[in-house]
């Protein structure tokens, strides 16, 4: 059952883009959106099913959690933006080259090299990228662009994260959750008309979709089983999520990726998945 949720969850996770794409709002609206509503969603799951969340645990990890927590919210500017300017399937492989990353920043935070199988991967991740990338028009390297950087900014929250001790995995959410909503809140205040936004039945309920099931029930059931279940499983199981997103975007775009791109796709995941597993 608890490999069913996690399953479910990356399911879930991988149908994101399909969803974005259907919104002509701008990708910080979106992203504040779906950071207040799945901060809304947690924090009532917290409150009526009794889970305490601690403000000490909190606030003794705020130089780890608070960064993290805004690079949370441009993570999502940058994904989705990578949405608008290239397919799904290219802008979700760019995004899950963020293991690569962690092996080339885990020297700066750690002061530790990374080791010759994860130097590998590495290498492996940015041939498949090369093979991947090919000959596009400019829009295409913008996706590219903004699809690494969101790459590099999961990288750097899975860092931040890493460093945090004795706060769980619903108050590290929650609180990062509510800081992007924060920090994004300003910005699209300050960058946009938001008054000018029309909305109508459909845009509401693809804006509820992101925040109450992709982020709120995806969130619950994703972390409800993260200490249930081995790394390992957790590792191979998060790629469930590109794979999925990649077949569903093929099939609605009728595209299907060509030889080289599919080597290097292969090339990408394969390197990350191993990268996982090594851990």
């Amino acid at each position: 059952m608890n490999k069913l949720r996690l399953a479910v969850s990356m399911l879930i996770f991988g149908t994101i883009g399909i969803f974005v794409n259907q919104l002509s709002y701008p990708s910080a609206f979106i992203a504040l959106f779906r950071a207040a509503c799945g901060f809304a969603v947690l924090f009532i799951f917290a409150l009526f099913s009794r889970k305490r969340l601690s403000i000490k645990n909190i606030f003794s990890n705020i130089l780890f959690l608070l960064p993290s927590g805004i690079f949370l919210g441009l993570n999502w500017v940058f994904l989705f933006e990578a949405y608008r300017y290239t397919s799904i399937s290219f802008a979700t492989l760019c995004y899950y080259t963020a293991p690569i990353f962690v092996i080339l920043l885990t020297p700066v935070f750690f002061k530790r090299k990374s080791s010759a199988v994860k130097n590998a991967c590495a290498i492996v991740a940015v041939a498949g990228m090369v093979l991947l990338t090919g000959v596009q028009d400019f829009g295409h390297y913008y996706g590219l662009l903004f699809g690494l950087g969101a790459a590099l900014l999961y990288a750097l929250i899975i860092l931040l994260t890493s460093q945090t001790r004795k706060v769980t995995a619903l108050e590290t959410t929650v609180f990062q959750l509510g800081v992007s909503a924060l920090v994004l809140l300003p910005y699209v205040l300050m960058k946009y008309d938001v008054t000018a936004l029309t909305f109508d039945t459909k845009s509401i309920i693809i804006l509820l979709i992101l925040g109450i099931v992709h982020t709120g029930i995806a969130y619950l059931l994703y972390f409800g089983v993260t200490t249930k279940l081995a790394p390992q499983t957790i590792a191979v199981y998060s790629y469930i999520d590109p794979v999925f997103a990649i077949i569903i975007s093929c099939v609605l775009s009728k595209s299907f990726l060509s030889l080289p791109e599919i080597v290097g796709a292969v090339m990408i995941l394969g390197a990350a998945i191993f990268s996982d597993l090594k851990q």
